[in-house]
């Protein structure tokens, strides 16, 4: 399922962004707004592959709540 399909389009990488990759950017964002609000960008155990690990965990869940 993808987040922002154009039809006529033949090439899948052209069809779109898919929804999971959509929703877990939207996660990492409000994530690193939090992370700045508490000024905790240089915490060393909120990585990078924390952040996207979560955002995954996180946009899957948004997708399994979609099939409820």
């Amino acid at each position: 399922m993808n987040a922002f399909p154009s039809e006529g389009m033949a090439s899948q990488h052209r069809s779109g962004m898919a929804l999971r990759d959509y929703f877990a950017a939207k996660v990492v964002t409000w994530f690193l707004t939090e992370l700045m609000a508490e000024d905790l960008l240089d915490d060393p155990t909120l990585t990078r592959q924390f952040a996207a690990d979560h955002a995954y965990k996180m946009a899957d869940a948004m997708m399994k709540a979609r099939e409820a």
